[in-house]
């Protein structure tokens, strides 16, 4: 009777457990039981392309502008990296699309002539 006992005890928990984990992923950010980590992170992939003073066209990539070990970026920080290149002078513009990931699920930006837009 003690082992179908332990055992009983055992599932429940592990079902418990299980149940806990799949409830951590849901999107409900930052309820109860939530894993707050992702609630409120926003995530942009994005490319782009800047336009020299000459008119030429490269791609632009801001990660190399982020500290080392960075990978959020939000709209924000985003145009604070779009200002520094065109004010720095070394593009005249900068344009792309991408997509925004956050709590609030995935939506589409752009970048128009140096100015995010979502």
């Amino acid at each position: 009777m003690r082992l179908s006992v332990l055992s009983a005890v055992q599932i429940a928990v592990t079902l418990g457990l299980v149940a806990w984990m799949i409830t951590g992923f849901t999107p409900l950010p930052g309820r109860w039981l939530r894993w707050k980590m992702f609630c409120r992170a926003t995530f942009t992939i994005i490319t782009l392309t800047g336009t020299t003073k000459d008119g030429r066209t490269e791609p632009v990539n801001v990660y190399n502008h982020l500290s080392p070990g960075s990978f959020i970026l939000g709209p924000p920080q985003l145009q604070a990296i779009l200002d520094h290149l065109t004010a720095s002078g070394r593009y005249n513009r900068i344009d792309g699309h991408g997509r925004l990931l956050s709590a609030r699920g995935e939506q589409p930006i752009e970048v128009r002539d140096s100015h995010v837009v979502l």
